[in-house]
């Protein structure tokens, strides 16, 4: 079954919105694990719109299980990152006038900058991953950076089910452009992550993918967690992946 890496940036959304002291970051960690979580995802953005500098040292000593620092390929960044100590470094795009991240990083359109990134937080003992399109050009260009790890988009699957529903064609051909781009991460030698617009509807098919090894994802366990607690999200997420996993046995 693949492990569930709990995004906590939107807790921090709520807390910047009166640019105060709660809800706590650090909280929402903690009872994300207590619900199951097998790791805890931040994203440090440059405009510093949720987790600020401050939340990441007291994350990094507060998580049990493993800390996903998400961030730009960018010198500040990768300097963090090192300092920082994550289990997991992931380069993803960043837009200053976006709301949330729309497409997958374009490694292959960069790809010696974001070697030299690559080869600066392996050198510290840092895994890294890149979160890509389900684009096998992505994909190859990822192998050949140097990457550990690629995180396929599931935005793209998660929209068509959403507007087309579960059996149309569009989210069929979404899901299945997801599981080739997982076997060809696998292929190359790296280790395949899937995230970005998963929920307790869509999430199965995802995790029914043979070789998924973690799903990131945030903005529907902090949006359940409004109504049941975030504890009580986390572990209802965990029960839609473990049944998506059983279904694709």
């Amino acid at each position: 079954m693949p492990e569930l890496c709990v995004n906590i940036d939107h807790v921090a959304t709520v807390r910047q919105a009166r640019r105060t002291y709660e809800p706590d970051p650090v909280e929402a960690a903690f009872e994300a694990e207590a619900g199951g979580a097998d790791g805890i995802t931040v994203h440090l953005r440059e405009d510093r719109r949720h987790i600020q500098d401050a939340d990441l040292p007291r994350l990094r000593a507060a998580v049990r299980t493993k800390l996903n620092l998400e961030m730009a390929a960018t010198d500040e960044m990768v300097g963090i990152a090192i300092g920082l100590k994550p289990e997991l470094a992931m380069f993803v795009p960043e837009r200053r006038q976006e709301v949330t991240t729309e497409g997958g990083l374009d490694v292959e359109g960069q790809e010696a900058r974001i070697r030299d990134a690559v080869v600066r937080l392996k050198g510290a003992g840092i895994p890294v991953s890149a979160f890509i399109d389900a684009d096998e050009r992505q994909v190859e260009a990822a192998a050949r950076a140097g990457f550990d790890f690629c995180e396929i988009h599931t935005g793209p699957y998660a929209h068509a089910f959403h507007d087309r529903g579960a059996t149309h064609a569009l989210t069929a051909e979404e899901l299945a452009k997801v599981a080739r781009a997982v076997a060809r991460v696998q292929a190359l030698g790296m280790r395949a992550n899937a995230g970005h617009a998963l929920n307790r509807a869509n999430v199965g098919r995802i995790a029914s993918i043979a070789g998924v090894r973690e799903l990131h994802i945030g903005h529907a366990i902090v949006s359940r967690a409004v109504f049941v607690g975030l504890r009580e999200a986390v572990a209802e997420m965990r029960r839609a992946i473990a049944a998506g996993a059983c279904d694709g046995r």
